[in-house]
């Protein structure tokens, strides 16, 4: 008889392991978020029209609807931290619950954290100066010598750039609200950014033309951060964008920013 025990011990010693193990794992974010009463949302505030940060110190754009929409359906308060690309994921680890506004998956940001289903697909254009459409048809006629391109830093239009210009002349610019001002006045000749955002920006700036903003440089998906390996977490923030979707609000929210 304990002959048989002994092997029938050594199948159930992993088991137990494996149960202490699942015990042992953090509560997950959900359950701190429902405690607190409050969602604490990181966003850069400077990519319309996913996130602006205003004058008046509070935001807007189609991300912080959908924040805020996340909040409600949590029943609790969303609490904006305003970060900025190249202090996005320490910031996120040490601040937030979620971050949005406009920020696309890639594989450097999924080391460090997860993100909720893609809301949106999108991909790289440039925008230039419309009466530049004739010196500037395609990307192999940007990048050449003479050619000043201009980019933020710390985010995906920085690697963008940095990996494909060969031969024009890049300059950083700190500041990716006033950066399109800078293709305007003359100072510089394009930038390379979501087409999404081509699209807004010469909305706002009748001066500037995307350059074929349907036929993106590079295929993008944007989604909602989430901590990494919170699979309840993940499991709420995705059934709520999937009702969301179904009941007509995220359409809503999208057609709002998108359509006018």
């Amino acid at each position: 008889m304990k002959a048989l025990l002994l092997p029938l011990l050594a199948c159930t010693l992993p088991l137990a392991a494996h149960a202490a193990d699942i015990a042992a794992v953090s509560p997950s974010r959900l359950d701190s978020v429902l405690e607190s009463g409050q969602l604490r949302v990181c966003m850069t505030g400077d990519y319309k029209p996913f996130s602006y940060y205003r004058a008046d110190q509070t935001f807007e754009g189609i991300d912080v609807d959908l924040a805020r929409s996340l909040a409600t359906s949590l029943g609790v308060k969303p609490v904006f931290v305003k970060t900025t690309w190249p202090t996005l994921l320490d910031d996120f680890s040490r601040q937030c619950d979620v971050a949005l506004g406009g920020i696309s998956i890639t594989t450097e940001r999924l080391k460090r954290v997860a993100f909720a289903e893609s809301h949106l697909v999108d991909g790289k254009a440039p925008i230039i100066r419309c009466a530049d459409q004739g010196r500037f048809p395609d990307f192999a006629a940007i990048d050449q010598p003479g050619t000043r391109a201009i980019v933020n830093p710390g985010g995906t239009n920085e690697r963008f750039a940095r990996s494909h210009y060969q031969h024009a002349q890049l300059t950083l610019h700190p500041d990716n609200v006033s950066i399109f001002q800078e293709i305007v006045d003359g100072r510089a000749d394009v930038m390379v950014t979501d087409a999404s955002e081509t699209r807004w920006q010469a909305r706002l700036h009748p001066e500037l033309c995307p350059v074929k903003p349907d036929q993106p440089l590079q295929y993008a998906q944007k989604a909602i951060m989430l901590p990494r390996g919170d699979v309840p977490f993940k499991a709420y923030v995705d059934g709520w964008l999937n009702l969301a979707k179904a009941n007509g609000e995220f359409g809503q929210i999208m057609d709002r920013w998108l359509k006018q």
